[in-house]
């Protein structure tokens, strides 16, 4: 494995034939799940795991020609924003190797910014897609929930997650995009709305005409380097005959806290089925299974994880469903209202996808409440169900800074538009 640490597991799968992706090497984050290939989720508790099947989008990759680099990294079960959580070891970002490249799937983004793949699928609960490409300086794509399948998708928040691309450009993630998006007969969410698209045709640049919203909440607070470079990409998009409004969405003032009740309470369900017996390590204890159950747990999961499966527990148990988990709803609907009265006078938001930097490594191990608020522009989109875009505006202190662009439900050619306009 390379310094960067960015794959778990290293093995190279061909594609089945020639098309779109023919040539093409994709990194395949470890909880999309590879037929004869290892799937651990960045987590003990599935070290020897190994499906007995692919994933639709990883069926779909290889039918368009596309091999397998290997199973990136991630943070365990894709719970965290820094990819420090794997019980695998950290992932460095390729930029600057004393930082973090982001998470959950920041195995996939070091691994494109290196070369060590040309494209990856990561998956995005609340930011593990845009994040790591806007602290790693590539470009990730968090699509709208619905459009691509979700089978085979290793479970953390099942009303949150959307699988998608991380490419060195706008154009090769909209190709990829292109390949996985569409209906599955597998997964019941998935929607006939932009399966005809022409994603990659949408990457021409042509942002004339196109208004911006800027909502406030998501720009004041950021640091002021990432701050400059935000407003340095608004205005290139401006001088290509893009507009920008001020908009306000007060409601995700409570994103983040709405988001971590609704994704922990969804986690401590999604996570039960981990118990030894069916899946994971077996935790002794012959004849005696609560403490086969206990035990399995304690050495499988790490820190985080059983720190939200225990939140998220406590958010759904009797006496406190309605004073967290209900009142966490409440709020996700408003900000579904903020988003869509927004979206009746501007054809795309745009904020900084990172509110800072990349961290250090180490940084933000000890104090969780650091790394969950720098969820916080990315969360809403999740909540929301939107689309968004990650693509990189320059740079602070020599670090990457990504710029956010988010869209109405299957409005994904118009921030790939938007986006190619801002590379260019």
């Amino acid at each position: 494995m390379s310094d960067l640490n960015a794959f778990i597991t290293e093995e190279t799968i061909d594609g089945e034939s020639d098309g779109p992706l023919s040539g093409k090497s994709v990194a395949v984050k470890d909880n999309i799940s590879t037929k004869g290939l290892r799937t651990t989720c960045g987590s003990a508790m599935l070290e020897d795991y190994v499906p007995p099947y692919d994933a639709t989008v990883v069926e779909r990759l290889k039918d368009a020609g596309g091999s397998i680099a290997g199973k990136a990294n991630m943070d365990e079960f894709g719970m965290g924003t820094t990819t420090e959580t794997s019980a695998y070891g950290p992932t460095k970002n390729p930029v600057d190797e004393s930082r973090v490249p982001g998470g959950s799937s920041g195995g996939s983004a070091a691994a494109v910014a290196a070369g060590e793949a040309d494209l990856a699928l990561g998956s995005d609960t609340g930011g593990s897609i845009r994040c790591p490409a806007a602290f790693c300086g590539v470009v990730g794509i968090k699509p709208t929930y619905g459009l691509v399948s979700r089978y085979g998708l290793v479970a953390y928040a099942n009303s949150l997650e959307q699988i998608g691309p991380i490419a060195p450009t706008v154009e090769e993630a909209a190709e990829l995009l292109d390949v996985v998006a569409g209906p599955d007969a597998h997964d019941g969410t998935t929607r006939d709305e932009g399966a005809d698209s022409d994603y990659a045709g949408a990457a021409d640049g042509d942002v004339d005409g196109l208004t911006i919203g800027v909502p406030t909440e998501l720009v004041d607070g950021a640091d002021e380097g990432v701050v400059d470079a935000f407003w340095d990409a608004i205005s290139e998009l401006e001088a290509q005959g893009a507009t920008y409004e001020e908009v306000s969405l007060p409601s995700v003032d409570h994103a983040v806290q709405a988001y971590y009740v609704i994704a922990m309470s969804e986690a401590s369900s999604n996570l039960a089925r981990f118990d030894g017996v069916r899946y994971g390590k077996s935790g002794g204890y012959e004849g005696n299974w609560n403490e086969s159950f206990a035990s399995a747990r304690e050495e499988g999961f790490g820190a985080e994880v059983k720190r939200r499966v225990l939140l998220g527990t406590y958010a759904l148990s009797a006496g406190y469903h309605d004073k967290y988990y209900a009142k966490a709803q409440d709020a996700r609907a408003w900000i579904k209202q903020d988003f869509d009265e927004a979206f009746a006078d501007v054809d795309v938001l745009a904020s900084p996808t990172m509110p800072v930097p990349p961290f250090e490594l180490g940084e933000s191990l000890d104090d969780p409440l650091q790394m969950y608020l720098a969820d916080a522009n990315t969360v809403p989109v999740n909540l929301a169900n939107l689309p968004a875009i990650s693509v990189p505006a320059g740079e602070t202190e020599g670090l990457p800074v990504g710029l956010q662009l988010i869209g109405p439900k299957f409005g994904e050619e118009q921030i790939i538009r938007a986006a190619s306009a801002v590379e260019q």
